[in-house]
């Protein structure tokens, strides 16, 4: 049997999906893969990604492929997938997740902590600037474009440091020093560090092959996390963080929401079954409207117009 995939041509992309195809390959040994490169609108619009306003930009393209018989099925890193799927699709299969957490890289090792103050910090996403603001007020924070390479490449160039997710330095398998945030400081976003793997509804026998390399755990937490982000529509643009853990039967949602310029803050965190993760995610977004998160999203694109300015 052979199967074509639909992916992104960045180098992380299709790192990502050899992974994917080794791991098939390790239940199906007989099984043949072909690698079929999409370009994406989030891959020819240069501006920072929050100031897109736009879902999907890194998969609506693969995912049309796969909808009209193009490819079998596409590999996208979970964040970038929308929590609403085509009719004809479904999110087929999530693999063991990776490290949810971001790093601080700078080019001589230092840390977030020690690091002078009024140094110029890249990052890509209106999360993690306005968590490095509220960590550290006294740094500059500019926004950031280009492929994790590029971006590390532009330390010391435009900038002093950056952040970046830590599971695309692991999936690329870079020599790089970094020091690790918590998430306690820095939340991730909702389903960061996993992979989703989309395929046709009615191609059971493509869906049976991928569930045999599904995490359990890791699809329930990311189920949370999706639930939640559905629910405040968090998406690129508004910065709220999300990180669900399982342990045993108890699955934990910890959710954090900031208004654009950091000033202000809504915490959330509950349990709940391990086998119910859209209930708990249902509960904290409920939640997080009680204590006011519309009120902390209002004017979030002016602002954001306003940062990406500097």
């Amino acid at each position: 049997m052979r199967y074509k995939i639909g992916t992104r041509g960045s180098r992380l992309s299709l790192a990502q999906t050899k992974w994917v195809i080794s791991e098939l390959k390790k239940v199906n040994p007989d099984t043949e893969f072909e690698i079929k490169t999409i370009k994406t609108k989030g891959d020819t619009d240069a501006r920072p990604l929050f100031s897109i306003n736009q879902k999907g930009i890194f998969e609506k393209e693969i995912d049309r492929a796969v909808a009209e018989r193009k490819v079998d099925f596409a590999v996208h890193s979970l964040k970038d997938v929308p929590t609403k799927l085509a009719e004809n699709l479904v999110l087929a299969c999530i693999p063991k997740r990776e490290s949810p957490n971001d790093v601080f890289i700078s080019s001589n090792g230092i840390t977030l902590e020690k690091i002078n103050s009024g140094a110029i910090i890249g990052t890509s996403s209106l999360r993690r600037a306005v968590q490095i603001k509220r960590k550290r007020p006294d740094l500059v924070v500019k926004p950031i474009r280009g492929n994790i390479e590029t971006r590390i490449k532009k330390i010391d160039e435009d900038y002093d440091a950056v952040v970046l997710a830590r599971a695309g330095i692991s999936r690329l398998k870079l020599d790089v020093n970094f020091s690790e945030l918590s998430t306690d400081e820095f939340f991730p976003s909702p389903g960061q560090g996993a992979l989703a793997i989309v395929a046709r509804a009615d191609d059971s026998e493509t869906i049976s092959l991928l569930k045999k390399i599904e995490d359990q755990n890791s699809r329930l937490e990311a189920e949370a996390e999706r639930t939640l982000s559905n629910f405040v529509e968090s998406g690129c643009r508004f910065p709220v963080g999300a990180y669900a853990k399982s342990n045993g039967q108890i699955l934990s949602l910890k959710v954090v929401a900031f208004s654009v310029d950091g000033k202000k803050s809504l915490v959330v965190e509950k349990t709940g079954n391990k086998n119910d993760p859209t209930a708990l995610g249902k509960i904290v977004g409920e939640e997080l409207f009680k204590q006011g998160v519309k009120e902390l999203a209002l004017n979030w694109r002016e602002k954001v117009e306003e940062w990406n300015k500097k």
